[in-house]
């Protein structure tokens, strides 16, 4: 018969806790799980707890699933380091304030509490977290350490030193033996109104009220801590779980509901609390596998053609580069022929813009002696930015666009008279040089018909 454990790692303590034989993981009876304790120093706490989980797992084969509870992410990276270097994989880590709400559900009735407060007092320090007692969603953990387990010991020894009663330890390990003596003293006063507990450096001797007296700013001050965590969380709670071995004292719960307003919940062994909540939680845990690698385009010139099928239709596609390239040539074929046809339009415009169109309309009409005897060359395929020759004698002489300026020499004669006009020559102005339009060559665009087609 399979099994399951659950565990949490406390600053000095790790406790385990796994259902009774005839119990089921299903099961609502928590309180029937067998816990056990096992101290250890808190520099080791996560090291000592995988000692511990590999040779539980060791001794009972049948142990299905692990869940262990972490307080905060590095301490959840130490957990797995340790876990790793024993080779333990079957187990998974949850949060204590996630454990803590699967134990209240399990042993109170949550039908009226959608958020839930977890007010865990430990050895080392109090944790307060905001949870949705529903998703178990944690909106809000805050974790401080001037209020502790230990310094609430520390509180009763100083009380104990300084009526007379107890001699002040010679050494670190009488000393550490009369704080063991002084939790216990206050442990046993959750179920009693005094306590006397004789040791080597005297009796400890504390009432109840004696004890309150000394605790009670301590306590309303991590009340007053928790009612800020609330506040922060910006989510109303319905009530308050106190968890931990601080739980055991009253005055906690007196205090909290005071401060706060809500209900508190105070568990029977509250300290083993979250591992039983873990064993709630414990499920074999599930190997993913890892994802594909995302197919990545070859570089240009690469052998092998990995192209990824987004960039290929049923048959194959031009290439990205060659359809790139395929534009931009287009793209100049159309700059070119659209920067000849400006230049022409250029040319027309240079007579108007001088500004002398109306004197030369004049001369032209009176006078017939003056004559411009325009000069053509056939047009060319290849097309150059027209240019004007300098006029040098009283006859205007033009040359062509596409040749460039010969000067007649004047001392030269010459019998050959001005060719004819060609079929490109345009008078616009009389008086002015002609305009000769060269023949463009026909210009195909992309996605339009040819001559002809």
């Amino acid at each position: 018969m399979s099994s399951v454990l659950g565990v949490s790692v406390g600053a000095g303590t790790v406790r385990l806790a796994r259902p009774q034989l005839g119990d089921t993981q299903g099961s609502n009876a928590p309180y029937s799980f067998e816990v056990q304790s096992i101290s250890m120093p808190e520099q080791q706490a996560d090291e000592a707890a995988a000692d511990v989980i590999a040779g539980a797992l060791a001794a009972s084969p049948e142990i299905a699933a692990t869940t262990i509870t972490f307080r905060s992410e590095p301490q959840a990276r130490a957990i797995r380091a340790a876990m790793a270097r024993r080779q333990l994989t079957n187990y998974q880590l949850v949060p204590e304030a996630v454990a803590a709400v699967h134990f209240a559900h399990a042993t109170s009735d949550m039908r009226e509490v959608s958020t839930l407060a977890v007010y865990d007092l430990g050895s080392s320090g109090l944790t307060v977290s905001v949870v949705n007692a529903r998703t178990s969603d944690v909106y809000q953990c805050e974790r401080i350490s001037d209020i502790s387990g230990d310094y609430l010991d520390s509180l009763i020894r100083e009380q104990q030193i300084a009526s007379g009663r107890i001699a002040h330890p010679a050494d670190p390990a009488g000393l550490a033996a009369l704080d063991g003596l002084c939790r216990a003293a206050k442990e046993q006063l959750s179920n009693s109104n005094a306590v006397a507990l004789p040791s080597e450096q005297g009796l400890v001797l504390l009432t109840q009220e004696n004890f309150e007296a000394l605790m009670m700013l301590a306590i309303e001050s991590s009340a007053r801590m928790a009612r800020d965590v609330i506040i922060r969380a910006q989510h109303p709670v319905q009530a308050i779980l106190v968890v931990g071995g601080g739980a055991r004292i009253p005055l906690i719960a007196r205090v909290l509901e005071r401060t706060i307003g809500v209900p508190v919940i105070v568990p029977a062994e509250p300290e083993a609390a979250l591992a039983r909540g873990a064993v709630l939680l414990a499920r074999p845990a599930q190997v993913q596998q890892a994802p594909a690698a995302t197919p990545v385009v070859a570089a240009l010139g690469d052998e092998h053609d990995s192209t990824p099928a987004w960039l290929t239709a049923p048959a194959r596609r031009r290439s990205p580069l060659s359809a790139l390239a395929h534009r931009a040539n287009s793209r100049r074929e159309l700059n070119a022929a659209v920067l000849t046809v400006s230049s022409l339009v250029v040319v027309a415009g240079i007579g108007l813009g001088l500004g002398y169109g109306p004197e030369v309309l004049e001369r032209g009409s009176a006078s017939e002696d003056s004559q411009a005897v325009p000069a053509t060359t056939p047009p060319r395929p290849s097309v150059a930015a027209p240019t004007s020759a300098p006029v040098t004698t009283t006859e205007a002489v033009h040359e062509t666009v596409a040749a460039p300026p010969v000067r007649q020499q004047a001392t030269e004669p010459t019998d050959a008279g001005p060719p004819p006009p060609g079929p490109n020559t345009y008078t616009v102005v009389p008086g002015l040089p002609p305009i000769v339009v060269p023949t463009l060559p026909p210009v195909m665009l992309p996605g339009f018909p040819g001559p002809g087609q």
